[in-house]
Formats: structure tokens, C-alpha cells, sequence
């Protein structure tokens, strides 16, 4: 799925008041950090991922791996933030419990 430049804008837009939920630190990708990546995208669909301690390049190329192994979209690439979408699967709302 490819986004349309009207969706990047439009996502762009409400991620602009987000803060990163998912840090990559000096580790890299870990598989900790795939799971929260993945539990973050289920549950927000649209995040903030903040990479640390990397080049430009390195950046860029952290960002291009969490998209493929994430199946996400990247929104926005700016500094040390990544910006990500990856939609909710139609049947999880059909199967997810409702939050007490």
C-alpha cells in the first residue's frame, strides 16, 4: 500500500502534536523493540518513533528496516523522528475485546 500525497499530508498533519511512544536507543533493533513497535501500531495506528544516536544515513536506513519488518509506511522523516502508519486490520475491531 502506497500512500497518496494527499494521505501523507493529511497524516502528517495529526502526527504533528504526537509524541514518540517508541524510542530506538544504542541496542538498535531488538526484538523488545519490534514488539512494541508492532503493539504501538495496533493500538494508535499512526506513531512517532525517535531514533537516537545515528547518522543521517543510519536514520534512514533504521527507518527503512521497522517499515519492512513492521509492514508500516513511513509518513515523515525529520531529524531523529520517523513518522509511521500501518492500518488496523479490518478483523481485529471485530475481535478485540472492549477496554474496563
Amino acid at each position: 500500500m502506497l500512500l497518496t500525497p494527499h494521505q501523507v499530508r493529511t497524516f502528517r498533519s495529526r502526527a504533528h502534536h504526537l509524541k514518540p511512544v517508541v524510542m530506538v536507543g544504542e541496542k538498535g533493533i531488538t526484538d523488545n523493540l519490534l514488539a512494541e513497535l508492532n503493539r504501538a501500531l495496533e493500538d494508535h495506528e499512526l506513531i512517532k518513533v525517535s531514533i537516537a544516536g545515528a547518522e543521517r544515513a543510519d536514520r534512514r536506513l533504521i527507518t527503512e528496516e521497522l517499515c519492512q519488518t513492521t509492514g508500516a509506511q513511513l509518513v515523515q522523516l525529520i531529524g531523529r523522528i520517523s513518522v509511521l502508519y500501518r492500518p488496523r486490520p479490518t478483523e481485529a475491531h471485530t475481535t478485540r475485546s472492549p477496554k474496563r
